[in-house]
């Protein structure tokens, strides 16, 4: 309402006279200046301006309930294609494995985009590299250029952990171990039940954004609204496998992709179940450390408690990294730090409360720290992915193992830079008397050190998070909170990592991420899948997106 602001301003520094007829100024003079009243014709005319501005604030709601009836109206007639269009990508095998799986699904999203009316194309960083699908569409009048991102490729799979082919959806009528059943949603009437699911990989990360941006774009066109900004859409195939290619398609391509705002369409949303959108996202680094113990497994009867025992090494060193609460030992790990902004805290602050409905969802007893779930995501974390030493169970041997595995993960937060993570966790290991290998070590190396491990390191990337309180954000903010009938949860940062930086360091734009999909939709694991209502309301969210963002 910046001209509502405008006007009223205009009203405090002029008299008006010869719209609303002469003012008058009376009335003693305070310590704060002189006492100021509003003629009776200056009183008519605020009165018709305030109810000026209510008539156009209530236009503005009903303009915004009425684009969601016309979107839902348009989704209850066509739930059975909505559907039938993520069923049909679902079964295209677009995992890194399967390179024909891959274009194939390039090839079919690049037809959708042009039998809606797109300019696409496909961007390839070379022959054998998963493509980014590209497309454009104008809008005639608009100032503003949106990109919207997903990626169409998936995790990979083991099927044998599934409950049905990963790669043949599923319809059920909940979640997994709930007395669910399967059901046969092409013979079943619309509307659909929106707590059924839809079983499948990549149903959820990312091809339902990928649907929802379709069936937003479609319900606008059918209902003949005019999108408020120029699309730009960038699907990508190699998200999955680290997307060693991105920066280099993204600098290639820089002049095509200029933008002034770029949504990401992956991640959960809240598990309140509330519409999310969120401004930034972790960033991670890995590390796999194998410590070395005596070249073959010994009696631990008749060397133990002389002969250094790796698993034991890897326990106490795991102990001087992080404490029981998960508090971070390692010196200088968090330099850098970047402070939470007072719109960030309050946004924190306002989160509805889950961590009790959690607990119970998960079947834990208590939490790491004392904080809550979405203030703990905010500092950056040492994980341990997993740790492997000897046998356990029926397979246990009482010998002393040779080698200890940890496998870690550094979640980093802006403005740790992977380098600095790295340096700190290396001075730390050389402090507390490690001596550091790249390779494995020969005997002589061994002979020479009293503890021994090796660090092999993965590429990481920084964390990210964009101004909340830019006028960026906040029309993001009000066109997304206008597509739901519940508080939209705004999320400074979410805890998983995402590339973004990439995009606003190349392609200089604000990211924004819009999630859609629900939170316990297994991503990354067996039995991902997809809750109907989730979608339906991303569809609301997408079209919001593309209707009502003015800045």
């Amino acid at each position: 309402m910046k001209w509502f602001a405008r006007i009223l301003n205009l009203i405090g520094a002029t008299n008006l006279n010869g719209i609303f007829g002469p003012t008058r100024v009376f009335g003693p003079t305070s310590a704060i200046g002189p006492t100021t009243a509003i003629g009776p014709a200056r009183a008519i005319g605020l009165t018709w301006i305030l109810a000026l501005g209510g008539l156009f604030m209530l236009t503005g709601a009903l303009r915004a309930a009425d684009l969601n009836a016309k979107v839902d109206g348009y989704r209850v007639l066509n739930e059975s294609a909505i559907v039938g269009q993520l069923d049909e990508l679902a079964r295209l095998r677009s995992v890194a494995a399967d390179p024909g799986g891959i274009a194939a699904t390039a090839d079919r999203l690049q037809k959708l985009l042009t039998e809606r009316g797109f300019e696409a194309r496909q961007l390839s960083a070379g022959a054998g590299t998963p493509p980014l699908v590209f497309g454009v569409m104008k809008t005639p009048g608009a100032k503003r250029t949106v990109i919207f991102y997903a990626h169409y490729d998936g995790q990979p799979v083991t099927p044998s952990q599934w409950s049905s082919d990963p790669f043949l959806p599923v319809m059920r009528s909940g979640a997994l171990n709930t007395g669910e059943h399967v059901i046969d949603w092409q013979k079943v009437h619309t509307p659909f039940e929106p707590e059924w699911r839809l079983f499948g990989r990549a149903v959820s990360d990312d091809k339902a954004s990928i649907v929802a941006f379709l069936a937003a774009f479609d319900a606008l066109k059918a209902r003949g609204v005019t999108p408020s900004v120029n699309i730009k859409v960038l699907w990508e195939g190699e998200e999955e496998a680290g997307s060693p290619h991105l920066a280099e398609l993204l600098r290639n391509n820089r002049a095509a992709l200029a933008s002034d705002l770029i949504l990401v369409g992956d991640a959960p949303v809240h598990q309140s179940r509330h519409p999310m959108i969120y401004f930034g996202a972790r960033g991670v680094i890995g590390l796999e450390a194998t410590i070395y113990g005596p070249i073959r497994a010994l009696h631990d009867g008749h060397y133990g408690n002389w002969v250094p025992n790796p698993a034991a090494m890897a326990a106490t060193l795991i102990a001087q990294m992080r404490d029981e609460n998960g508090r971070i030992l390692i010196p200088g790990f968090a330099d850098g730090v970047r402070a939470l902004t007072p719109d960030e805290q309050i946004a924190i602050r306002d989160l509805p409360a889950i961590d009790d409905a959690l607990k119970r969802e998960f079947g834990i007893g208590r939490s790491e720290s004392n904080e809550n779930l979405a203030s703990s995501i905010m500092r950056p974390a040492v994980n341990i992915r997993g740790i492997r030493a000897g046998q356990v169970g029926e397979s246990a041997a009482t010998a002393i193992p040779t080698t200890a595995m940890i496998s870690f993960d550094f979640r980093l937060v802006p403005d740790q830079s992977p380098a600095a993570v790295r340096a700190a966790v290396e001075r730390f290991f050389q402090a507390s008397g490690w001596t550091i290998v790249a390779n494995e070590p020969d005997l002589a190396t061994r002979l020479a050190t009293p503890r021994l491990v090796r660090l092999q390191w993965e590429a990481g990337y920084p964390g990210f998070r964009t101004d909340m309180s830019a006028p960026t954000g906040k029309a993001v903010i009000a066109a997304a909170s206008k597509a739901t009938a519940v508080p939209l949860v705004v999320l400074p940062m979410m805890g998983a990592s995402v590339p973004l930086y990439l995009f606003a360091e190349i392609l200089q734009a604000p990211v924004i991420g819009l999630p859609i999909v629900n939170h316990d939709n297994s991503q990354h694991a067996a039995n991902e899948n997809l809750r109907l209502r989730n979608l339906w309301d991303g569809i609301d969210t997408y079209a919001a997106m593309l209707a009502e963002l003015r800045w």
